[in-house]
């Protein structure tokens, strides 16, 4: 009973360290130049990845959607002196990113065992240790702890791409470490204001994330209020991970360079950080602000949309093709979040999980055919349907989400996401509307050239279609896309009472706004007498 007692306790520790104990372990396993010894750290990987994935399973059975805001609660003293702790915690937002984390941590694992073939050990010890990394951030209930973790996740990402990333590596790694890392540090300067003014305001330090919501900043001076550059510091940060427009530009080169298995971490958890930090983080700690950037963010999430849309119009790379897919997917995220209404971030949250189903399984199927022809140019390919039939039904499925085809969860997280851009701004719902157009544009344009037509390259006459290995991989994920599709209401139910409470705190907030707008518009007016 005590040993029952003490799993559900720490059941969040215990998801969140595992992955990076499990892969300590690994480094000090013996490997070999044999094919049998070289492939131990694969499977040990695997393994470690399916345990984390049962356990989050477990934790998705024992929340209690009706039950408390915050569940699962841990708490440890840290750094006392400045009221850190070590505090974990989760609600409906914060469990499906968990799911999804360890979710695709095994495919990506199992669809690097031919991908990979150097330093192996290192490699698959980094995948485990940026799940750590990935997982704490969404568990951290300390603001603090989560900037610990945000920035532990560039360290095994910059690796992965700097080591088994293509021929200009070193330039995509960088250019990922400079942009994150320059959003990063402003975030921690305004965190520590926010600690010191908590410590004015109530007499004592803390960085628990439920003490810093009460923290009272003004807001008088609009974008350059002290409120208003706090949560600009914050955003940024956010902005950089979506990867938002203009901030975008490190993502293509990241996607283009990264192993496969980077490309779907990077689409399929980490771009999610930035919208869960905008949730979490930056709308609640700073409620008037919000509303006084609202403008912009809609702005830019429509101009992301488009533009993500049309530069992948354009493009020749598949891969690079898909990356800037995501840019205009995210745009959609950011769009729901900045509506401001429930059926809007609703469809946000939904949508980083679409995201990361469909996008990461764009990815790998990229990363399969280049395994065979080792070119991802679309000019190369053509008629391959008539070679790999298999291959050919699954691309397809997974397009067919990617543009939001009814039935598949794509157009529940868009349709959501529309509907609540609507209620808040008709001209950025019509301008969302043509990115669904131009999104089933390139996809079906690429989708032709890849797999119908003529076949004028006999590199692609002897392909070979999927393995046994490969469909494993692809039909969780094609499950999803169809589950998703028909019956979204099971995970909505879960995440629903609350993003209630999320919204239902933003939406009283803007009271609070436009009393400080009225109060700034009335000392100008003095002012100027």
């Amino acid at each position: 009973m005590e040993l029952s007692s003490l799993f559900s306790n720490h059941l969040l520790s215990l998801i969140l360290f595992f992955p990076l104990i499990w892969g300590l372990i690994a480094l000090v396993i013996p490997g070999g130049k044999s094919e049998q010894n070289r492939g131990i750290h694969r499977y040990w990987a695997l393994f470690g990845s399916f345990i984390t994935l049962l356990l989050s399973v477990y934790l998705y059975r024992q929340y209690n959607s009706l039950g408390e805001n915050f569940q699962f609660i841990e708490k440890a003293p840290w750094i006392a002196e400045f009221g850190i702790n070590y505090f974990l915690g989760i609600d409906g937002i914060s469990l499906l990113l968990i799911v999804l984390t360890t979710a695709l941590m095994p495919i990506v694992i199992l669809g690097s065992f031919t991908a990979v073939k150097s330093k192996e050990k290192s490699y698959y010890f980094l995948l485990l240790f940026l799940q750590t990394g990935m997982i704490g951030a969404f568990v951290s209930l300390d603001v603090f702890l989560f900037y610990v973790f945000w920035e532990a996740m560039l360290i095994p990402m910059y690796f992965l791409i700097g080591i088994w990333g293509g021929k200009d590596k070193i330039y995509a790694a960088m250019k990922f470490f400079i942009y994150t890392m320059t959003g990063s540090l402003l975030m921690l300067v305004a965190i520590f204001y926010i600690l010191f003014e908590h410590k004015a305001q109530f007499g004592y330090f803390s960085a628990n994330i439920f003490d810093l919501y009460k923290v009272s900043i003004s807001n008088v001076g609009g974008y350059f209020s002290p409120q208003g550059l706090l949560f600009l510091a914050f955003a940024l940060a956010f902005a950089i991970k979506v990867p938002l427009f203009p901030f975008h530009t490190w993502l293509p080169d990241a996607h283009v360079q990264a192993p496969t298995a980077g490309s779907v971490i990077l689409a399929g958890v980490l771009l999610k950080m930035g919208g869960y930090g905008f949730i979490r983080f930056a709308f609640p700690l700073f409620p008037s602000a919000i509303y006084t950037y609202q403008t912009v963010f809609l702005i830019l999430g429509s101009i992301a949309i488009v533009y993500g849309a049309l530069m992948a119009l354009v493009q020749e790379d598949v891969k690079k093709l898909v990356a800037y897919s995501s840019v205009s997917h995210m745009g959609y995220v950011v769009l729901g979040l900045f509506s401001f209404n429930l059926i809007g971030i609703s469809g946000s949250m939904y949508q980083m999980l679409n995201h990361g189903i469909s996008t990461g399984a764009l990815f790998l199927l990229v990363g399969m055919i280049y395994e065979r022809r080792h070119t991802r140019e679309l000019s190369e390919f053509g008629g391959i349907a008539k070679v790999m039939p298999l291959f050919t039904i699954a691309f397809m499925i997974i397009t067919f989400s990617a543009v939001a085809l009814p039935g598949t969860n794509g157009f529940v997280g868009e349709f959501l996401i529309l509907l609540g851009t609507w209620k808040t701004s008709h001209l950025a719902a019509a301008i969302a509307g043509l990115g669904v157009i131009f999104g089933a544009v390139y996809m079906l344009l690429a989708t032709q050239k890849m797999f119908f037509g003529e076949n004028k390259n006999e590199k692609n006459f002897n392909l070979k279609d999927l393995s046994f290995r490969e469909i494993i991989i692809l039909l969780p994920l094609i499950f999803l896309v169809f589950y998703m599709g028909v019956q979204p209401t099971p995970i909505l139910k879960k995440m629903e009472p609350s993003l209630n409470h999320f919204v239902s705190q933003i939406q009283s907030s803007q009271n609070i706004a436009d009393v400080e707008k009225n109060r700034e518009k009335f000392y100008a007016k003095f002012n100027s007498h």
